[in-house]
């Protein structure tokens, strides 16, 4: 039995499609639900997620654990009672979880962290990137939400160390794909109503993850043997500029990119100004991963190129904007 925490959110709704797709027996945790039919025993509500979280239902019978459930990262998320929340759930309410599984003789903690635990962005050289050998970067977050993820990595390993509980940690970059939602589902919004953006001077690299390529990465590391233990970076294993990506998304509506130049220190001083300056930051600014070791130690290869994800993705906008125009 597996037990995936977050069950009904954008990542663990199709990791549960997928695994019950490949005869796995899933038991879907969430905070509350109500249900009624012949599935009930698989769906486990556990309320919040915290340090006092009674994982006991929810843990019975599990040989595995995928943990996606977070509070997740908002850019206007700065004030001490949001870091508050942020460590009360990332970091005590994983450390929790992995304490009360690895009582339960639960075998494999899968965890997904956040490339984010790193920092916010690598330079703008081409080979400049996060190691794929993920141990090898300092943890540099800056925000709360990152300091959360690394604080609960560090606990997980003391766990693991303690238990012989085996632990994989997976720090994802931006995940796009069908239900995405917050900056590039703005952005499909963009380039969709054809609004020109001032985004073609931009000369940076931005690795992503289509959904369908972290879950197929997820599945993999439930079960590979040479998985236990590791920490990984994952990605489509293309790296983009800005404008690139906007032009793939257009060119998948059936759109012209709407670009035109501007310099990119006049978008940051607008951006700080406005106070959008992180937003801008992801649009200007590179960020960099390299997923080489899951290839090696594990032999993964992304199932899905950037093209099919992109395509994927504006297809499920399309469905959502009863958009012919999409």
């Amino acid at each position: 039995m597996i037990l995936v925490t977050g069950a009904n959110g954008f990542v663990g709704s199709r990791l549960c499609q997928r695994l019950a797709g490949l005869g796995e027996s899933v038991r879907q945790a969430v905070r509350a639900v109500e249900f009624t039919g012949d599935d009930a025993e698989d769906i486990a509500p556990v309320g919040d997620i915290g340090p006092n979280t009674d994982w006991s239902g929810a843990l019975h019978a599990v040989d595995q654990v995928v943990h996606l459930a977070a509070h997740v990262h908002r850019m206007a998320a700065s004030d001490k009672e949001d870091a508050h929340r942020y460590h009360q759930v990332n970091t005590l309410g994983t450390e929790r979880l992995a304490q009360e599984a690895a009582k339960a003789g639960v075998k494999r903690f899968v965890y997904l962290s956040s490339i984010k635990v790193l920092g916010e962005h690598t330079g703008a050289a081409r080979d400049e990137t996060f190691d794929r050998f993920a141990e090898a970067d300092v943890c540099r977050p800056l925000d709360p939400y990152g300091i959360s993820k690394a604080e609960a990595e560090k606990r997980l390993w003391a766990i693991a160390s303690a238990t012989g509980m085996e632990v994989v940690i997976i720090r994802p970059p931006l995940v796009y794909g069908p239900g995405v939602k917050a900056n590039f589902a703005r952005l499909l919004g963009l380039v969709n109503r054809g609004l020109p953006l001032p985004l073609a001077s931009v000369r940076n690299a931005r690795s992503l993850v289509f959904l369908d390529n972290l879950v197929d990465f997820i599945n993999c590391c439930l079960y590979h043997p040479a998985a236990a233990g590791q920490t990984f970076l994952v990605s489509d294993g293309e790296d983009l500029p800005t404008p690139d990506l906007i032009r793939k998304i257009a060119g998948a509506m059936g759109r012209s990119a709407r670009l035109w130049p501007c310099p990119v220190s006049l978008l940051r001083l607008v951006g700080s100004l406005l106070w959008r300056s992180a937003e801008v930051d992801r649009l200007c600014g590179s960020l960099r991963v390299d997923s080489g070791k899951a290839r090696e130690v594990l032999g993964w290869r992304p199932p899905y190129t950037v093209d099919q994800g992109i395509k994927e993705t504006v297809r499920w906008y399309a469905r959502q904007h009863d958009g012919p125009d999409c």
